[in-house]
């Protein structure tokens, strides 16, 4: 069960996080959340794809790293193979969190880092710091307050890019079935891709549109991704 906590340099001063990658630290991932800012160091790596919540119906833009649950192709004994890991998978175990401050008698939220003690990266005796020893925060902490922050305005700018995507009816669901050089046959649904049909009809009016929000291009990155599908299909034969 997780145990999320707010971080800080007295509770947690000689916490560490273990950032080598395996299926036993939580990276047998076969799909991670990433946003539109992210899709051109996705793209050269992974198909990116739209998957919908069934819960609450919302869509998100998904990097796939295999063809089933548990299933990362780029998980190895050498670690992750490949040179960009998306930064909803790098943030771990940190994730984050909401107080309320008070300045000048005014209340409002600000946002913090917590972390997640049950998770299997974080350490008393391996792994690298999150605190100085005489306090402030090491290099790596920084760099996952910089993370969170870019995950935070990347989530919020990805809503609005799907608001666009479902508005002018660009996405569509698909069944991928995928055949293995011994004869199995696995059959991956529930996944959302953009309809070129559709997008080939819209008006220069609004292509441009998409343009000044920057979310042509991302629309053409994630098309442009899918061909990484035969990558994974490589990396699925490769491993038996």
């Amino acid at each position: 069960m997780s145990q999320h906590v707010l971080l800080n340099s007295i509770d947690h001063k000689d916490l560490k996080v273990i950032t080598t990658r395996s299926a036993a630290l939580g990276d047998n991932l076969w799909f991670s959340l990433t946003f539109p800012q992210e899709f051109r160091s996705v793209q050269a790596h992974y198909p990116i794809f739209f998957h919908k919540d069934a819960a609450t119906g919302q869509f998100y833009s998904v990097a796939l790293f295999g063809f089933q649950q548990n299933e990362n192709l780029f998980l190895s004994d050498a670690g992750w193979n490949a040179s960009y890991i998306p930064l909803s998978v790098r943030r771990q175990p940190f994730l984050i969190g909401q107080q309320t401050v008070q300045e000048d008698g005014i209340e409002h939220q600000q946002r913090v880092i917590h972390v997640d003690l049950s998770h299997p990266r974080v350490s008393q005796s391996e792994g690298e710091a999150l605190f100085l020893p005489y306090g402030g925060n090491t290099p790596l902490l920084d760099e996952v307050g910089e993370m969170l922050e870019a995950i935070h305005h990347g989530l919020i700018d990805n809503n609005h890019f799907i608001d666009v995507l479902v508005q002018h009816e660009l996405l569509e669901s698909f069944t991928l079935d995928i055949e293995l050089d011994n004869g199995q046959k696995h059959q991956m649904i529930g996944f959302y891709t953009i309809n070129e049909n559709t997008l080939a009809t819209l008006s220069a009016e609004t292509l441009g549109a998409l343009h000044q929000q920057g979310y042509l291009q991302a629309i053409y990155m994630a098309l442009a991704s899918q061909s990484k599908v035969r990558e994974l299909l490589n990396l699925k034969n490769a491993q038996g």
